[in-house]
């Protein structure tokens, strides 16, 4: 059972025993919990904290917890419909209305019901993240002289120096600026480079994150379809003739979400075809780091390819090691650059030096490596583990595309199935799955779903939640 999961549920009965205890009550000691629930210290501490925040709670060093005293009743609330006006009121001036749908990326981050099998996590699961290397990572970081100053706005040079070594070509340390992750890094780009009521070229379907960023700039996305091998060229130019768009975001390398990475000869096309357009591409190289162990040699990011600046190259290392390490990158070259610090600065100032400090001795220490061949062996049999449970029970669930990078698998529904009532089902049966209208911009040209392997413990816990699936298969599919 995850950690997480246990706390909710420790949490839930402590507070149907709270009715017991009188305010100012002492609740049993921590090692009287641990006997009674059967859990660990770790996760009655982590209970105590929360009830402790949520006000049920009070804690005395030495003596223990106690229940706190009996809140007064809350004043009843306002009224708050006065802001549908003020917050519509100038929309009528924006080229592209600022809507911000956020239910795309909410999916992937939130925790499911206990019990639940994650089919829909965008992260690691705990057993996969470097938990050790990081504790000490961050042990280490802290003694390092100065770790709690103020760094510099580009981000410390050692840092920007291992992520210029990433990308390659002719990029160096100073064409790097250090983010709080790959999201920040996507939001700094798209607002450099595209004003509002701007079109801004996009794969299609895309990682609905980027789309989120879009809306709530005011910057409209355009689709341009994809297939195996990355984006249709042909349209991607007629694209940037058809909208005198000056932006194309793209994932080159186990596109999310269709696991597709850019054939070699489109390489050279994507870069000549923004360049004649007079147009960046956005460069969001993702899951470099979540590689296969069966995928071979891996091509080059774009960027490393690109003489003329054309590129504005994202990563991040949060994806393989941690959610709560935000740390990321952009790089870019020439005058463009300027336009990016500056942006990056007023919207944060700087990362915090001791996640940059933590990061510099993560990546440095042998730990990071032996991480990353861990990885790149468990996303593999997770992936072999879940393709083979789908053809084996849900072969009407198309996969056209088994990638070699990533956490996920992309399946088109069968014609006329429905989204919605799938992932109710799924639900039901104690399955999360992410659905796939979050991914288009357009209307879909048909219904998909994506499972992601990276969240669940292993390959028996891959198998039950198929198994699940295929009961909410039954279900909803007729």
């Amino acid at each position: 059972m995850h950690e997480r999961s246990s706390v909710a549920e420790l949490v839930i009965q402590l507070k149907q025993e709270l009715n017991r205890y009188s305010p100012d009550g002492k609740l049993p000691s921590s090692r009287a919990l641990v006997e009674r629930y059967r859990v660990s210290p770790v996760t009655v501490s982590r209970a105590v904290a929360q009830l402790t925040a949520e006000g049920l709670v009070v804690t005395r060093p030495g003596a223990g917890a106690f229940r706190a005293e009996r809140r007064s009743d809350a004043p009843a609330p306002g009224d708050t419909s006065w802001q549908e006006v003020a917050l519509s009121a100038d929309a009528s001036a924006d080229p592209v209305p600022r809507t911000v749908d956020a239910s795309g990326v909410l999916v992937t981050l939130a925790a499911p019901p206990p019990g639940v099998i994650e089919f829909n996590g965008g992260y690691l699961h705990p057993a996969l993240q470097p938990e050790r290397a990081m504790a000490a990572a961050l042990a280490r970081a802290g003694r390092r002289p100065g770790a709690w100053g103020r760094p510099p706005s580009e981000g410390l040079p050692e840092l920007r120096e291992w992520f210029a070594r990433g990308v390659g070509g002719a990029v160096g340390a100073a064409d790097v600026l250090v983010t709080a992750g790959g999201q920040s890094a996507l939001t700094t780009a798209l607002r450099a480079l595209a004003p509002p009521g701007a079109p801004a070229l996009v794969e299609s379907p895309t990682y609905p994150g980027m789309l989120a960023i879009a809306r709530a700039a005011g910057v409209r996305p355009v689709p341009v379809p994809m297939d195996a091998q990355g984006v249709r060229t042909e349209l991607l130019a007629a694209a940037f003739r058809a909208t005198g768009a000056r932006v194309f975001v793209c994932q080159p390398l186990f596109q999310n979400p269709t696991g597709a990475v850019l054939a070699p000869g489109r390489r050279a096309e994507v870069l000549r075809i923004a360049r004649e357009a007079g147009a960046f591409v956005i460069e969001d190289d993702f899951a470099r780091r979540l590689v296969h162990e069966d995928a071979g040699p891996l091509p080059d990011p774009l960027a490393a390819d690109d003489r003329d600046g054309v590129v504005v190259h994202v990563s991040s290392l949060t994806k393989v090691a941690s959610p709560s390490l935000r740390v990321g990158m952009l790089a870019a070259r020439g005058p463009v650059l300027e336009r990016l610090r500056a942006i990056h600065v007023v919207d944060n100032f700087f990362v915090p030096r001791p996640l940059q400090e933590t990061a510099l001795e993560l990546v440095g220490a042998p730990a990071w490596r032996r991480h990353l061949r861990t990885v790149a062996a468990e996303l593999k049999g997770r992936r072999d583990a879940m393709t083979a449970a789908l053809r084996l029970r849900l072969p009407e669930l198309s996969l056209p595309y088994i990638p070699a990078g990533g956490y996920h698998l992309w399946l088109r529904l069968p014609g006329g199935t429905s989204e919605t009532a799938l992932l109710a089902a799924a639900l039901r049966a104690g399955v999360a799955v992410a659905p796939g209208r979050p991914y288009f911009c357009a209307e879909p040209p048909a219904g998909y779903v994506r499972l992601s392997f990276a969240g669940v413990a292993g390959a028996a816990e891959i198998a039950e939640g198929v198994r699940r699936l295929r009961a909410a298969c039954d279900e909803t599919l007729g």
